[in-house]
């Protein structure tokens, strides 16, 4: 059920969020009040306000994350009026759910949502003073979101299927793990079945997979490659390239690094009991 419920949350909050020409994300109001189960702007009007002052009371500049304008709705046969909307930040519809109606479901899994991607993107932002377990939960984050574009560059490459996809990620593995596949790997960390390897590795180990991934993604793209067989040769070569590199470096291979006995699950599983309740 609660991977269910995580689903639901990227559905209906990722679906609506849009990215301005500076590249920064934000929500709109009225497509907010929708998806969080609100029939009238009026009504949800009142909880923006409430939001604002809240962002006010921990000293944030409102203009920052709730920016006000006015839209022209069409009204019918041709006609227009404007209406009120606002681009909100991720924090501004952070604060929204936490003075929602707890009762609507929406807006009950908003409050999860929203909290944990603003903590997420803390994170991230403040790496340099993060311990190593919550270094290790930002970079997972990153190889995350990078691994989806990945997935699309080795898509438009010829990587079609999950087989294909498979086979595609075992290259990079083997380039950067000196020749053990992702199998290999997953014994050689000691992981159950279920377990991804992805979730017991340190952030060293995680900042390297994290590099492969974004150059191979790059290299896909820049040298436009096709052909599944080309990216699976981009992404060991890739793979390889990192490896050589922490070799030069004088680093530790990954493969020789030490398994954390805490998996990344565990520390999200701490991270969200440890969120403010409204």
């Amino acid at each position: 059920m609660k991977n269910n419920i995580e689903n639901i949350n990227e559905t209906l909050f990722e679906s609506i969020k849009h990215i301005n020409e500076y590249g920064q994300e934000y929500w709109t109001a009225r497509e907010l009040l929708k998806v969080l189960g609100y029939n009238e702007y009026r009504f949800f009007k009142k909880v923006i306000e409430k939001a604002i002052k809240s962002c006010q009371s921990s000293n944030n500049n409102v203009s920052e994350h709730f920016v006000q304008l006015h839209d022209m709705l069409e009204i019918g046969n041709n006609a227009k009026r404007e209406v009120e909307n606002y681009h909100l930040s991720r924090y501004a519809c952070y604060l929204i759910a936490m003075n929602g109606d707890p009762h609507k479901k929406a807006v009950a899994l908003a409050q999860t949502y929203f909290a944990v991607k603003t903590r997420q993107q803390e994170l991230i932002e403040n790496y340099e003073n993060l311990s190593e377990d919550e270094k290790r939960l930002a970079i997972r984050l990153q190889v995350k979101e990078h691994n989806k574009l990945l997935a699309d560059a080795a898509y438009n490459a010829g990587v079609k299927t999950n087989a294909d996809f498979g086979i595609f990620q075992n290259h990079g593995y083997m380039g950067l793990y000196g020749g053990l596949t992702a199998q290999a790997i997953h014994a050689r960390k000691g992981l159950k079945k279920s377990q991804q390897i992805l979730d017991h590795m340190g952030s060293e180990e995680l900042a390297a997979n994290l590099f492969r991934a974004t150059q191979t993604e790059a290299k896909l793209r820049r040298e436009n490659i096709k052909g599944k067989e080309n990216a699976n040769k981009a992404h060991y070569e890739v793979g390889a390239k990192v490896r050589q590199t922490i070799k030069e470096l004088g680093g530790t291979m990954p493969e020789d690094l030490p398994t954390p006995q805490k998996s990344i699950k565990q520390i999200e599983r701490e991270h969200k009991k440890n969120l403010p309740k409204k």
